[in-house]
C-alpha cells in the first residue's frame, strides 16, 4: 500500500483520464436491465433472455423491415443456420446484429 492511497485507487488502480464517459448526464440504467420475453422462432416458442436496449434496437430495426420482433428474430435464426449451420450463442448473436445495426 502506498501511503496516501485510498482504498477505491488500490481496488480499481490508479485512474487514467478518460475522454468519452459513458455515463452521461442523461444516461439511463434501466437500459441495462436484463428482460425474458417469449418469441416465435420460424414456429417454435422460445425465450430470449436480452437488455432493455437490446430489445429497443430490436424494435427498431422490426419497424425499419415492417414486420414484427419474433419474425426478425426468425429470419436471422433462419439465415445463420443456412449461412453458417447454426450458432451455439443466439442471445450473443442477435447483441451483435444489434451492435452492426447501430454502428451503421
Amino acid at each position: 500500500m502506498v501511503y496516501g492511497e485510498s482504498r477505491d485507487e488500490r481496488r480499481f488502480g490508479a485512474q487514467q483520464a478518460i475522454k468519452i464517459d459513458p455515463f452521461v448526464s442523461e444516461f439511463d440504467m434501466g437500459l441495462a436491465r436484463p428482460l425474458a420475453r417469449s418469441v416465435r422462432l420460424n414456429g417454435f416458442a422460445t425465450c430470449l433472455r436480452l437488455e432493455q436496449v437490446y430489445w429497443e434496437i430490436l424494435g427498431e430495426m422490426a419497424t425499419l423491415n415492417g414486420c414484427s420482433v419474433s419474425a426478425l428474430l426468425s429470419h436471422v435464426d433462419r439465415e445463420v443456420h443456412l449461412r453458417h449451420g447454426g450458432v451455439k450463442n443466439f442471445t450473443g448473436l442477435v447483441r451483435v446484429v444489434c451492435v452492426v445495426h447501430s454502428l451503421k
